[in-house]
């Protein structure tokens, strides 16, 4: 019977490294289109029962865009969880090669879970949102340049910046919503996510773009994905605090923003706030019950296609 194949794969900006097992071939190509695309098409050939690479803030997106094309079993693995499987191992020495080989043997060991590879209009979304927080954070940093400076000339010259940004602000605006407006499937969705209380367009775009597998996975599965199912940490006699980390920093972020406001504006979740706080639980406790319990209700409501009116009538 022949022995199921893993293959990892090390990303560079130019370059990409190939790594067998259990044959434990090994070979290289450059990271552009054309080669990733025979590089897929030779990998589907030999049929992988897993392919593996690390995420690497951009070089991997052609990449993975041809394995999810060639249908291969892909996952993108975060770095960290990578290295430190690669400690565990004693494997400390570093190079393309290595590392091609090291994520290879964690494809093999550990079977990180496929996850939902974003399509072409998924992470045009995607790259718009981050363009977008992008200069987000420029109007922030602007503004309070603003209020710290005294001469004329350099408040003018600021104010310019902060009145260039506000309009690149609204473009993007105005094209991430034609992108969704684009997608009949994507504009069910919006109108869903918009029914619940507490929840405004920045999130539902987030949502969308960041979190496609809403509705798709089970309560435990869409939490752990999200990074808000708490992690125990016990040991013999001790019981620590739980705490969550990981996974989708960005999702977490816009469901923070989603609770403070569900918290006033939602009447469960306020209520649910409230109960927390009034049993003694710290803020930081309790907002993260809201977020994850606004997950659920989320997922719930993409799952069915009722929205909030109908989940609590």
């Amino acid at each position: 019977m022949d022995q199921p194949i893993f293959v990892g794969i090390d990303v560079a900006k130019d370059h990409l490294d190939v790594h067998l097992l259990p044959s434990g071939s090994a070979s290289s190509c450059a990271n552009n289109a054309r080669d990733a695309r025979a590089l897929a098409a030779d990998l589907a050939r030999q049929q992988p029962a897993l392919v593996v690479l690390e995420a690497t803030g951009g070089y991997e997106r052609v990449l993975v865009r041809e394995l999810a094309g060639a249908d291969l079993p892909v996952a993108v693995a975060n770095p960290r969880q990578v290295r430190d499987f690669a400690r565990s191992t004693g494997r400390l020495a570093k190079t393309d090669k290595i590392d091609a080989a090291i994520i290879a043997r964690f494809a093999q060991a550990v079977k990180p879970k496929v996850r939902h590879l974003p399509d072409q209009q998924e992470q045009a979304l995607k790259d718009l949102l981050a363009r977008r927080q992008q200069l987000m954070d420029m109007r922030v940093a602007e503004t309070n340049r603003l209020h710290q400076a005294h001469e004329p000339r350099v408040k003018s010259s600021i104010q310019s910046v902060i009145d260039a940004v506000n309009t690149q602000i609204k473009q993007l605006d105005d094209e991430i919503d034609r992108t969704i407006k684009d997608s009949p499937i994507w504009c069910e969705k919006q109108d869903l996510l918009l029914s619940v209380p507490g929840i405004g367009p920045a999130t539902s775009r987030t949502l969308l773009a960041s979190l496609p597998e809403l509705g798709r996975l089970n309560r435990r599965q869409i939490a752990s994905l999200v990074g808000l199912a708490p992690i125990n940490r016990d040991s013999g006699q001790m019981r620590g605090h739980r705490t969550i980390w990981g996974a989708r920093a960005a999702v977490r972020s816009a469901l923070y923003m989603a609770a403070f406001a569900s918290t006033r504006h939602n009447p469960v979740i306020g209520a649910f706030y409230h109960r927390l706080r009034a049993k003694g639980k710290p803020y930081k406790v309790a907002i993260t019950a809201c977020m994850r319990k606004l997950l659920l209700i989320l997922n719930t409501i993409i799952k069915t296609k009722q929205s909030w009116g109908t989940q609590i009538a």
